[in-house]
């Protein structure tokens, strides 16, 4: 029932976009000293959630087969973030990842509010506030 309301269901999509974003954020952070690593990111929520409603979806041959959900995180792509790069090749800034987690968190919580305002909705339509 919940995932037919396009509003919940990009609450869901953004929560899991920020998921998956603060575990690139965490991978970077991780190896900040690891020589010739390359910092990433994921693309924007809003470019990823739009190219996965173009995109079609996977049609099932068997009923015991799962189809594609509406929106995972695996439709953002990881990208590789441009920075200077330190003298052993690396391209992580601290300072930078740590403005990215910040911005995670935001957005992340962006998507909480979201959810429980569309749920207050539907419960005040039903008239249980």
């Amino acid at each position: 029932m919940f995932e037919k309301i396009e509003m919940l269901r990009m609450a869901r999509a953004m929560g899991q976009h920020s998921q998956a974003r603060h575990i690139e954020v965490a991978r970077n952070i991780a190896n900040a000293d690891t020589p010739g690593f390359r910092a990433s990111d994921l693309q924007p929520f809003a470019d990823s959630y739009r190219r996965a409603e173009t995109a079609g979806t996977l049609r099932v041959s068997n009923a015991r087969h799962l189809d594609s959900p509406q929106w995972s995180p695996g439709t953002a792509r990881v990208i590789e973030t441009a920075g200077p790069v330190s003298p052993n090749g690396n391209s992580v800034s601290l300072e930078d990842q740590m403005v990215r987690a910040a911005e995670v968190k935001r957005h992340h919580d962006l998507s909480l509010t979201i959810y429980r305002s569309g749920l207050d909705l539907m419960r005040s339509s039903l008239g249980r506030r």
